[in-house]
């Protein structure tokens, strides 16, 4: 089961809605093997936001998710419905809001060290 302690889609009370924000996170747990990448992307495409994820080799994985505050929350509840046959037990262990990446298109899947 997934735990989202701290809600990653909350939005500031001083944000407009439909404001671009852009998210940094690790998540731990039941993250490789499992397709978390290829469903993360999936979703985010899914919804158009943009960004990417990666495995990292400690066994988490990092993601960056670019978005509306409407589109990071539809991302999180079709990500958690996609797993709602075979559950998956993870954390986001981090969270962060970064600077927003101007003119990205895409969600990608990323590989080795970039």
């Amino acid at each position: 089961m997934s735990s989202f302690d701290d809600n990653p889609y909350k939005r500031e009370p001083h944000k407009e809605r439909n404001q671009i924000r852009r998210l940094r996170m690790s998540f731990m747990g039941e993250v490789q093997g499992v397709g978390f990448r290829w469903t993360a992307q999936a979703e985010a495409r899914g919804v158009g936001a943009t960004g990417w994820v990666k495995n990292e080799a400690d066994g988490t994985v990092s993601m960056e998710l670019q978005g509306t505050d409407d589109q990071i929350a539809q991302f999180f509840g079709r990500f958690t419905r996609a797993y709602a046959r075979y559950p998956i037990d993870y954390v986001i262990a981090e969270k962060n809001d970064i600077p927003v990446v101007e003119g990205e298109r895409d969600f990608a899947v990323r590989f080795g060290s970039r």
